[in-house]
């Protein structure tokens, strides 16, 4: 066991090695793998943010239940009691008394409600669920519709479902171009490597007369590869996270201008490890099928 540690903590100090004895050509592989795993995160990124502000827009993913007129507080306890039981989220009770508040300090309003002989807004409740999805709103909104008492239910279903197809789209583009570009990773890895199987041919035949394993002469290549690809989705998640600090703030000022209020959410501790871990992967990727091409002249 203690062999194969040292054999691989020999292959991970080459490696390392390699990287730092060429530091331009280092430098320039890693920016072209940085950019290249830059655009999906940064489309992911995005998506998650557009997400976030359709949620978290005014009655956006919402609905509105408007109780009838005549409906009393026994009629409005009892939906309380079928909103506990069928609504998994949040919800909340808005009495008449304080809507008629509300439309009375709106500008104009005042004198309109001063001269009403009586309140004409019903008791209404705000239901936000934890699913989201299109088909499961339009569901809660009908069955919410056929409740007792229930005058109205609005759910604004056609922006919700043109939102959700918009994200979906979004998605499919977004593994379209994490594929090419992935693929265009592969291929700078591969050919890296084989250059540099190229250029140790005397090294390999060496090796290979003196009894040494083909794996024992992948390895280093395979470690080369792997941290090749694990520093670009380093350099990656760096890019990603300056372009959304200098984004941050025109985005804020942005949406006061809309009277509301957004912060863009930047990437994590686990999304810069995963970008890292699919860096990290593909460079492998790449590694391994040059070095098994490479070495076929060899045999």
């Amino acid at each position: 066991m203690n062999a194969w540690f040292s054999q691989h903590r020999a292959a991970l100090a080459s490696a390392f090695r390699r990287l730092w004895s060429t530091p331009l050509n280092t430098l320039l592989s890693l920016l072209v793998i940085g950019i290249a795993l830059t655009l999906p995160a940064f489309g992911y990124v995005a998506l998650d943010n557009l997400r976030d502000l359709g949620r978290n827009a005014s009655g956006v993913q919402q609905i509105s239940l408007f109780m009838s007129l005549e409906a009393s507080k026994k009629d409005v306890g009892e939906i309380e009691n079928r909103l506990r039981q069928a609504a998994n989220g949040k919800w909340r009770f808005v009495p008449k008394e304080e809507a008629l508040k509300r439309m009375q300090a709106s500008e104009g309003m005042a004198e309109i409600v001063a001269s009403l002989p009586r309140n004409p807004l019903p008791d209404a409740f705000v239901v936000e669920p934890s699913n989201t999805e299109p088909e499961a709103l339009e569901i809660l909104r009908k069955e919410i519709a056929g409740w007792p008492k229930v005058a109205h239910v609005q759910l604004d279903s056609a922006w919700v479902k043109r939102f959700d197809a918009f994200l979906r789209l979004g998605k499919l583009a977004l593994w379209m171009l994490a594929g090419l570009f992935g693929a265009g990773l592969v291929a700078v890895t591969f050919n890296t490597i084989r250059l540099q199987v190229m250029a140790q041919s005397a090294e390999i035949e060496v090796a290979r007369m003196i009894g040494a394993t083909d794996a024992f002469i992948r390895r280093p290549f395979y470690y080369f590869g792997a941290l090749q690809g694990a520093l670009g989705g380093l350099a990656a998640a760096a890019l990603v996270l300056g372009a959304l600090r200098l984004l941050a703030g025109p985005v804020g000022e942005l949406a006061a201008l809309y009277g509301g209020s957004f912060g863009l959410k930047l990437p994590g501790a686990l999304e810069v490890l995963a970008l890292t871990a699919v860096g990290a992967f593909l460079g492998w990727l790449g590694a391994q099928l040059s070095v098994s091409l490479s070495l076929r002249k060899f045999d």
